[in-house]
């Protein structure tokens, strides 16, 4: 009997302009994706809700009236599918507010179609270890509990709850990068040190999907995220969890 072939990836593209869809589908579908097309919001849920499922969506921010944040922060809130933003808005705090409110990446316009190619892979391959590692802690983890300002993290369990007792709802990526700083307290760790740590890999230079986790982490943990002091940023260096952590 003949073997099944692996199904495409399928993205769905969000763009209010039809020259810049039209660009992108041409050029990822010679990548070899399967492609769908939104325009607008509703166009897009429409989409998310069909079959075959869509495996990655590329979003402008701008979509005439419509705010692209706030539709990656939806998404997010549902659904646990790779973002990769294509935008006009090039200032820095537009890339930060974007990975904040969702996105594993953020590109530029103009594009070129094989950095987009590049940095699509690059996220999926990121989100299949995720869910990779994801398996294999369910599977096989051993019992390992850490207690700290944050709350109680079962490892086995791969739930944190707060002192009050509340569950937070964290991604796999955040818990990931959550047991990297707890088994790791008071230690300096350099983009490199933590990709390593939860995915065995090295950062790249185009990668910045590590940054928009662990800004998207501080949310849910930190007391006050304008001043964060338990996820504290040494400048130029990587990331310090700056509270004692007790393991039992």
């Amino acid at each position: 009997m003949a073997s099944r072939s692996k199904p495409r990836v399928h993205i769905l593209i969000v763009d209010d302009q039809p020259s810049v869809r039209a660009a992108l589908r041409v050029g990822l579908e010679a990548e070899g994706f399967q492609i769908s097309e939104a325009g607008n919001k509703a166009t897009m849920m429409a989409r998310l809700e069909r079959q075959p499922p869509i495996n990655l969506i590329t979003l402008d921010l701008m979509l005439g009236e419509e705010n692209g944040l706030l539709l990656a922060r939806e998404v997010r809130a549902k659904r646990n599918i790779p973002i990769v933003m294509i935008t006009a808005l090039t200032h820095p705090i537009d890339r930060v507010t974007g990975l904040e409110h969702g996105a594993d990446d953020y590109i530029v316009k103009p594009f070129h179609i094989r950095e987009v190619s590049m940095r699509i892979h690059s996220v999926l391959r990121l989100y299949e270890l995720e869910r990779s590692s994801e398996a294999n802690d369910r599977g096989e983890a051993e019992v390992e509990i850490y207690e700290c300002d944050v709350g109680i993290t079962d490892v086995r369990k791969r739930e944190v709850r707060t002192r009050d007792g509340e569950k937070l709802d964290l991604t796999d990526a955040e818990f990931d990068i959550l047991l990297a700083f707890l088994r790791n307290p008071g230690r300096v760790l350099s983009r490199d040190d933590l990709t390593m740590m939860i995915k065995g890999r090295l950062w790249s230079p185009t990668d910045r999907t590590l940054d928009g986790h662990i800004a998207r982490l501080r949310k849910k943990i930190e007391p006050d995220i304008a001043t964060p002091r338990l996820i504290k940023t040494v400048w130029r260096v990587g990331y310090v969890f700056a509270e004692s952590v007790m393991r039992r």
